[in-house]
């Protein structure tokens, strides 16, 4: 099984981006998790939605390739930041990739709600017309007090989110096989 992970953050030490690595390197054995980039961009732009840029042609052909996504979102004034709302705009127009593909969310921050605000909004966005992507129900994942569960070299060294983040990759797992039955 192919996922694509989309971080909202595009900051070097990001993490969310450690979040994201944690679940491609744990995982290999279940899925192969490609971690999509934002920094090559550009703004959405309805006069050159029908002719984009390569780096949007290559952004929306990896998510079309994808059996399913990953979106991994930090929280920024209560919902998610402005480079993920930019490329759920890409996604959303002219070909919309999104649509009918399978997700799943998770996030980190230093606080203590971890990424509970944007995760919601960004579930009521996956939902628009213009992506409309089946969620994985019932495995909400909020990385809170994240600083403290990530070492130096940006694994996670907190076992019981280790051991939760194990169980929602299970359901992710058998809930893709449902998917494609």
């Amino acid at each position: 099984m192919k996922v694509v992970a989309i971080v909202g953050s595009i900051r070097k030490e990001s993490y969310n981006y450690k979040l994201a690595q944690h679940v491609q390197n744990r995982y290999k054995e279940k899925f192969e998790l490609e971690i999509l980039s934002l920094r090559s961009l550009p703004m959405y732009d309805q006069d050159i939605e029908n002719e984009p840029s390569d780096a949007v042609k290559e952004f929306k052909r990896k998510v079309a390739e994808a059996d399913a996504v990953l979106w991994v979102t930090p929280e920024y004034n209560g919902t998610i930041p402005g480079v993920l709302g930019n490329a759920i705009d890409w996604l959303s127009r002219v070909d919309r990739v999104m649509v009918g593909k399978p997700s799943w969310i998770m996030g980190a921050s230093m606080g203590n709600l971890g990424t509970v605000k944007a995760q919601l909004h960004l579930r009521e966005i996956l939902f628009s017309p213009g992506i409309n992507s089946p969620l994985l129900p019932s495995n909400e994942v909020y990385v809170g007090a994240v600083h403290e569960k990530i070492d130096a070299a940006g694994n996670l060294t907190h076992e019981p989110t280790v051991q939760f983040l194990d169980s929602v990759v299970n359901n992710f797992v058998d809930w893709m096989g449902k998917q494609a039955r």
